[in-house]
């Protein structure tokens, strides 16, 4: 869509060039089968993309995309099908291995990072998806997160709250031996207990328990685990995730991955992150 004024959700130029290999091989694939049917692509995917974008970062529902975008059924179909086929999470991955090698890291991590985030939902998700977090006092979905030890996720795990962490934790280290074979350690807290402990040791995963001083008093920050904690903090500086909006959980993880390709894009090209405090 050509002769609109950029939003500063847009990709840049330098940005789009990170993902749209993998978009447009995509709809390469897609484009070949609609020709059959005389149906060709009505939108460039950098509209498309900006546009899923703009409604992670501000928050506003689907149908209030401004008109300057792509028409909203558009935009949501190609979020729905892209989160399908698995396409945020190739990204993701992508930008991850990017990120890493940049930094000097091997592509692929060694250790992980578990922790777990719940938060209040909007009144459209179905009372069937929600829970009651009863030792935070909210009611609504987990998300759980497994980062390597810079904070960028492996897996994204959501839940209803009332999932308990080691439920979803054995989940994650099952996710996490079959997608990361090279992860050969885990830290996570006391909600996963035991059960995570003996669970990751069948799949030859040292999980190790950071535990709280008992003595301590107030917020103190806890050794390795603040890196899960800051990446929920970047999570929030997009509207969407303040709230958890979207109607099936799959959707949910989708739309944290988004959130997580804007921010490695940029830290792949220097731009910086505009936060809502103007900093």
């Amino acid at each position: 869509m050509t002769g609109r004024r950029p939003y500063p959700s847009d990709l840049s130029d330098a940005r789009r060039a990170l993902v749209e290999p993998t978009l447009a091989s995509r709809r390469r694939a897609r484009t070949e089968r609609a020709l059959a049917f005389g149906r060709p692509p009505e939108h460039e995917l950098r509209d498309l993309l900006d546009a899923i974008l703009y409604v992670d970062r501000t928050g506003i529902p689907w149908r209030c995309l401004p008109h300057d975008h792509p028409p909203w059924e558009t935009v949501y179909a190609h979020f729905a099908r892209w989160q399908k086929e698995g396409v945020v999470e190739q990204l993701n991955g992508l930008l991850r291995r990017l990120v890493r090698t940049r930094d000097g890291r091997a592509p692929e991590p060694t250790a992980r990072i578990v922790d777990s985030q719940s938060v209040k939902t909007s009144t459209n998700v179905p009372a069937a998806s929600q829970g009651v977090d009863v030792g935070k006092k909210i009611a609504g979905r987990k998300r759980n997160i497994v980062t390597d030890t810079i904070g960028l996720p492996l897996v994204v795990l959501v839940t209803a709250a009332s999932v308990r962490d080691g439920t979803a934790g054995r989940q994650l280290s099952t996710a996490v031996a079959a997608d990361h074979p090279t992860v050969g350690n885990a830290r996570v807290d006391m909600g996963y207990k035991n059960a995570v402990v003996e669970h990751g040791a069948t799949r030859g995963i040292d999980v190790e328990t950071v535990r709280r001083d008992p003595a301590t008093r107030g917020f103190v920050v806890q050794p390795r685990r603040w890196v899960v904690e800051r990446t929920f903090g970047w999570l929030m500086n997009h509207r969407r995730l303040a709230r958890d909006h979207e109607a099936l959980p799959a959707r949910s993880e989708a739309m944290i991955h988004v959130a997580m390709i804007s921010m490695m894009t940029r830290r792949l090209t220097g731009e910086t992150i505009p936060t809502w405090r103007g900093t």
